[in-house]
């Protein structure tokens, strides 16, 4: 496994960064909007949304009107090498349970 795709799970392993991740594949927020959403402090939220930049999952932007607001949005390669990643373990499941299922069968016979 990538030290990426470690990042990404740790990153998702909290269940408040998981619902900001949710929040963020319908549209970019704000800071304020994730943390309102989310019922957290701003330094909480902050606090999340440091652990989702240095995973990769979000990058943040600034408004040319007021640098002062930060805007998230999603990025999509840390989430398709996840995907990538479970997709090969499901395979390698069902080849598994596949065999097993052969194996049972034909004792049975």
């Amino acid at each position: 496994m990538s030290e990426a795709l470690d990042r990404t799970l740790a990153a998702l392993a909290d269940p408040h960064r998981r619902r900001a991740v949710d929040l963020l594949r319908e549209r970019p927020r704000r800071a304020g909007e994730l943390a309102e959403s989310l019922g957290l402090t701003a330094p909480a939220m902050s606090r999340h949304l440091r652990a989702l930049r240095q995973s990769g999952l979000v990058e943040e932007s600034h408004p040319e009107f007021d640098a002062r607001v930060r805007v998230y949005r999603l990025r999509p390669g840390p989430m398709a090498e996840l995907k990538a990643w479970l997709e090969a373990a499901e395979e390698h499941w069902v080849d598994q349970l596949s065999a097993l299922k052969a194996h049972v069968e034909s004792k049975a016979r």
